[in-house]
């Protein structure tokens, strides 16, 4: 299986993205949704509100994992959104604007 592109902490990588996730995380929420398929208004609206907004991270952030073969579980999205929402927020939103494809750990 894949691996995520940059680490949980990887924040400043992009720091456009991370800018944006730490002023309107909606935002990249609803733009994130969008990219796997979901309504970006919705799940925009969804990620601000406390418990049901932890679900629906952790759901669309199951989705990009699902997307980019990346292993896991939903209780642990529901984990790290509680406690490092905007880190895995912007760990979701690096991953899908890195065109989708996961790193591998293959080797020859």
């Amino acid at each position: 299986m894949g691996e995520w592109q940059t680490g949980l902490c990887g924040c400043f990588e992009n720091c456009t993205i991370c800018i944006i996730t730490y002023f309107v995380p909606c935002l990249t929420a609803g733009q994130t949704a969008e990219k796997v398929g979901e309504s970006c208004c919705l799940y925009g609206f969804l990620s601000i509100l406390g418990p049901i907004g932890i679900w629906s991270r952790a759901k669309i952030r199951g989705k990009v994992r699902e997307q980019l073969g990346i292993d896991g579980s939903f209780g642990m999205d529901c984990v790290l959104h509680w406690f490092c929402g905007l880190c895995a927020l912007t760990q979701e939103a690096r991953a899908m604007e890195g065109g989708g494809q996961a790193q591998s750990m293959a080797r020859e």
